[in-house]
């Protein structure tokens, strides 16, 4: 009594979770959620090393050559994704733009559009699983979470892949609930959407969705001690189709790079990706089990104070066949990327949706009263840490301009004052047990406050973005003819590569001379390092060459300040 008596004198109403749960609101809302947490920030943030720059290079690469089976950045071969997430910003900037204009929001829509396509899904599977209220609480969830935000403002696979792992899993859950509820199959449609998603998923990024389709019916025939649920998902039909689907640029490939030799992309991705992962942490990205619990605070952050409370519940009441389908999804894959020593934050995004569904399902259950409130203990444990990334995320937003050399500008004011805001708001609604108020100002003041870093801070932090600034620079002195070849010096990050052009040279002080005299136009971005070699090398003929820009910044993939000299010879 004394609980409903503080909601009932807190809360204003349950629009966020009631209001929007019938006809077609839920997909508007949801959508325009999406634009204004994904889009800000999609144009002026430059492109990321280094994965990001990879990608991107090696689209433009494939409109550069029209070569669209071979992946390569520059004269290198890329042998570690299918070519599928390249299809598709090849066709983005094909109709949105121009290879030669590098313009990098062209290659991020896909991301946006699969991140897009990922919250809705959610929200179908949720409504299957649950009810649309769930299903809206979960996409919401989804979409406001830190991890999501990011990927969604980056060219590479994974908001993709996720998008293709959801409309998989949408086809299993509506499988599985239907024998749960003793009625047949469903339409043949269902497992049409199935197979197309594992096809499609291999071709952006392998056997990664596949695997977690695996696991979960793996999981279900386990718990549930039987699986002929699965029969009805066409597999005589089906599996032929997923690998007719996919199997043609594995070949086309092979031809191309020579599998038959064991040097193509086949064995080049599973001996230099795939093993190297499994055996020890690739390129410095080893880590302990319990990393992506522990990262989970900040990726699936601002609805992470759920998340333990939520999950706890749900395993108590797993034989609820729902929670068992979230469950069987999260648990073992979760398990399985905590035992790979190589650990990436994304790579546990495919679980992200089946996370959000628990904690819908569970908050709905509160807010309707037919489950009594969280354990107050473990939810100031989680509610202390949600509290602390929130003050994180607001403090480094104010405090890092500031240390690399910066002002203070209502940039400033504006991040700590939201993050305060914030936080008192969301206390305010979880000391008084209103779940509803709760969900509404940590998911959308959250995510909002996400977008907002990345747009006004991450993108205008401007010693982060040394090679957009060399770039340019060197744009900046050529604005007439044909762009010039450009060499570099002691800087090599992939987004140098991506901006200034597929011919850029990387190369030593006295290189970078050699080739800046070679030809008649040139130029070249030389690190401060590298510079007594570059004059050296110029000898007689320093005056044939102009120095346009010295620009100081962070090589933030390294973590060390670097300071990037211009030089052109018009």
């Amino acid at each position: 009594a004394k609980t409903d008596k503080k909601a009932k004198t807190f809360r204003p109403g349950r629009r966020f979770l009631t209001a929007p749960a019938e006809g077609w609101k839920p997909y508007v809302l949801l959508t325009i959620f999406c634009l204004v947490l994904f889009l800000p920030g999609i144009g002026s943030l430059p492109p990321l090393d280094r994965d990001e720059a990879r990608f991107a290079q090696a689209t433009a690469q494939m409109l550069e050559t029209g070569d669209f089976i071979d992946i390569r950045f520059q004269n290198q071969p890329r042998h570690k994704k299918p070519a599928g997430i390249h299809w598709l910003q090849a066709a983005s900037v094909h109709w949105l733009s121009s290879v030669e204009a590098r313009e990098i929001w062209a290659y991020r829509v896909p991301s946006v559009i699969g991140a897009w396509a990922a919250v809705l899904l959610t929200f179908a599977l949720g409504s299957i699983l649950f009810d649309r209220r769930a299903g809206f609480a979960a996409g919401a969830m989804l979409a406001a979470s830190t991890l999501l935000i990011l990927e969604a403002h980056q060219a590479k696979t994974d908001a993709v892949l996720l998008a293709c792992v959801l409309a998989q899993q949408l086809a299993l859950a509506r499988h599985y609930m239907a024998a749960q509820a003793g009625d047949g199959p469903p339409g043949i449609g269902w497992s049409l959407l199935f197979w197309l998603a594992v096809a499609a998923g291999i071709l952006i990024k392998g056997p990664l969705g596949a695997l977690i389709a695996v696991l979960t019916i793996a999981t279900l025939g386990i718990a549930d001690r039987s699986g002929k649920w699965i029969k009805g998902l066409g597999w005589l039909w089906g599996l032929p189709l997923a690998t007719a689907l996919a199997l043609p640029w594995f070949i086309l490939i092979g031809d191309k790079t020579g599998d038959t030799d064991g040097g193509g992309f086949v064995m080049t991705a599973i001996t230099t990706d795939l093993i190297p992962k499994l055996l020890g942490g690739q390129e410095s990205h080893g880590a302990p089990p319990g990393y992506y619990v522990l990262t989970m605070l900040l990726f699936f952050w601002p609805a992470v104070f759920l998340a333990w409370p939520s999950l706890w519940r749900a395993w108590k009441e797993r034989t609820d066949p729902a929670l068992r389908f979230c469950l069987a999804w999260l648990v073992p894959a979760w398990i399985l990327f905590e035992l790979i020593p190589t650990k990436l934050p994304h790579y546990v995004l495919p679980m992200y949706p089946a996370l959000a569904l628990v904690c819908a399902r569970s908050a709905i259950a509160v807010l309707d009263g037919t489950a009594p409130w969280y354990d107050k203990r473990l939810l100031w444990v989680t509610g202390g840490l949600w509290a602390l990334i929130g003050l994180v995320l607001g403090g480094a937003a104010a405090y890092l301009p500031i240390h690399f050399g910066g002002e203070t500008s209502w940039h400033t004011w504006f991040f700590i004052s939201f993050a305060l805001y914030l936080l008192a708001t969301t206390a305010a609604a979880m000391k008084h047990h209103v779940m509803n108020e709760a969900l509404e100002n940590s998911l959308i003041s959250g995510g909002i406050l996400t977008a907002m870093v990345i747009w006004l801070m991450v993108a205008g932090f401007q010693p982060m973005w040394v090679a957009r600034d060399a770039a340019r620079a060197v744009a900046g002195s050529f604005t007439d003819g044909p762009a010039p070849t450009v060499a570099a010096a002691g800087f090599s990050e992939p987004s140098l590569i991506f901006l200034s052009g597929t011919d850029t040279v990387l190369t030593s002080g006295g290189g970078a001379a050699t080739a800046i005299l070679t030809g008649e136009r040139g130029a070249a971005i030389v690190e401060s390092r590298e510079l007594p070699g570059f004059k050296q090398a110029l000898g007689d003929r320093t005056a044939e060459v102009r120095e346009t820009a010295a620009i100081s910044g962070i090589n933030y993939s390294k973590g060390k300040r670097v300071t990037l000299h211009v030089f052109v010879r018009p």
